[in-house]
């Protein structure tokens, strides 16, 4: 059967300098999970003094031409942006529309409207849409959370403003030699996205249920079969679903994945009817006999905070902890990841050619790669985000601050995280990929 599937200068100094305090101690919205950033910056931080100049010698991105990053914030000022984003979760949209928000209203008097999506594709089909009823500059979408597959097709159809990145005052903070960094599912990202963390996909799991998970592929399929109806994974397209049945294909393509760049069908054709039937041999044992899978990421989360599935996955390998404080998973919720390796990747923000406020966007770009932003992220009680900046190349006392943040229960030390760290498929591989799966599994 078929299956279903967000003045005096000294004074102003010292204002200046107590506004991340102002801001953390203010309400951060309504929502089912309330929680506060609680970062204090160095005497470095930004939030101490907001920084005037780009990277020296780096050219100004396109309608810039010839002026500073000064003359780019004077412009911002009193803008509103249209931040559309993944929205599925509370302590990521609090911090957003809390810390992220004020901080960016008190320092730049920008407003911040955030635009909560199911799925990013929604905010490149509006930017398609727009452009092709021939709306060239002042678009509804100022800023992109986007990777993968969605940069992709914005990249390819020439859609997004850029390169900018480079000119971001903050972007010398990033390594941008690192593989993961300057290259998006394949494809060179050239300045057209900016970092603003990075993952590594991690299974939650109760350890008062199972005390020793089973950490390959194998044995979790045996597990699975063990135990019907305590397993499930998100349907593809959703991106973590996507990204745990990329796990199973690399494991039934064997130990060397002959995934180029470029998509190969006749490699694709040879290669994923193993996968399929793997995929096929576990579904009568998932929750509900695979009838029926959740239709996301967030929907996975309810069914193992309820105690249906004994099993949560996530690409924030801090995103058990973080829900463990907020009292959604229970206290013994804990993380591995397979002796085989698992999945890493990058995520950034860009914005489109068609943007109204692309001022407003990059001055947020730049603000979400400050050290007090990237460590306020980064703490399990806001989100518990892995920075996209390299910590090292920060002052001493950040990199101390960095260090002394505690994990969280759940989290996985970064000996284990850095090992085995997988590639993503490539973007041209992937639909195809999920199209194969709804096809040869969800279908049939």
């Amino acid at each position: 059967m078929g299956k279903r599937l967000n003045i005096n200068l000294g004074w102003l100094v010292v204002f200046i300098g107590l506004l991340p305090f102002l801001v953390q101690c203010a309400s951060t919205g309504s929502g089912a999970v309330q929680t506060q950033a609680k970062a204090e910056p160095a005497a470095d931080s930004p939030a101490a003094a907001v920084e005037e100049a780009g990277p020296p010698g780096v050219e100004p991105p396109p309608g810039y031409e010839g002026k500073t990053w000064a003359d780019v914030i004077a412009e911002a000022r009193g803008q509103t942006i249209n931040w559309y984003m993944w929205g599925g979760q509370d302590n990521i949209n609090n911090w957003i529309n809390g810390f992220v928000a004020d901080t960016l209203k008190a320092q730049y008097d920008i407003t911040l409207n955030q635009v909560p999506l199911v799925d990013t594709v929604e905010a490149v089909n509006k930017v398609l849409g727009e452009v092709e009823a021939g709306v060239e500059t002042d678009g509804a979408v100022d800023m992109i959370w986007i990777n993968g597959e969605n940069f992709h097709t914005l990249r390819q159809a020439d859609l997004l403003y850029g390169p900018f990145a480079q000119f971001l005052p903050n972007s010398p903070n990033v390594n941008w030699d690192d593989p993961s960094v300057n290259t998006d599912l394949g494809l060179p990202v050239d300045f057209y996205e900016s970092p603003w963390g990075k993952a590594r996909m991690v299974i939650a799991y109760d350890s008062a249920k199972l005390p020793e998970p089973p950490t390959t592929i194998d044995g979790l399929i045996e597990w699975i079969k063990a135990n019907p109806g305590k397993f499930t994974y998100p349907a593809p397209p959703d991106f973590t679903g996507t990204a745990f049945i990329t796990h199973l294909c690399y494991h039934a393509a064997g130990d060397d994945p002959p995934f180029t760049v470029e998509f190969d069908k006749q490699v694709f054709d040879e290669t994923f009817p193993a996968c399929w039937d793997m995929l096929n041999d576990i579904e009568p044992y998932l929750w509900r006999e695979g009838q029926t899978y959740p239709e996301s990421h967030a929907r996975q989360q309810d069914l193992f905070a309820n105690g249906e599935v004994f099993f949560d996955m996530a690409f924030n390998p801090a995103e058990a902890s973080s829900l463990v404080a907020a009292g959604r998973f229970p206290e013994t919720t804990r993380t591995f990841v397979f002796d085989s390796g698992t999945v890493a990747n990058t995520h950034y923000v860009a914005i489109p050619a068609n943007a109204a406020h692309k001022a407003a966007a990059m001055v947020l770009a730049n603000f979400l790669l400050s050290p007090d932003a990237q460590y306020s992220k980064a703490d399990v009680a806001n989100w518990g985000d892995f920075p996209a900046v390299e910590v090292a190349r920060l002052s001493p006392d950040w990199q101390a601050k960095f260090s002394a943040l505690p994990r969280g229960v759940a989290t996985l030390s970064n000996d284990i995280l850095d090992k085995n760290r997988l590639p993503e498929l490539p973007a041209t591989w992937r639909l195809p990929m999920e199209k194969g799966w709804e096809e040869n599994v969800l279908k049939r």
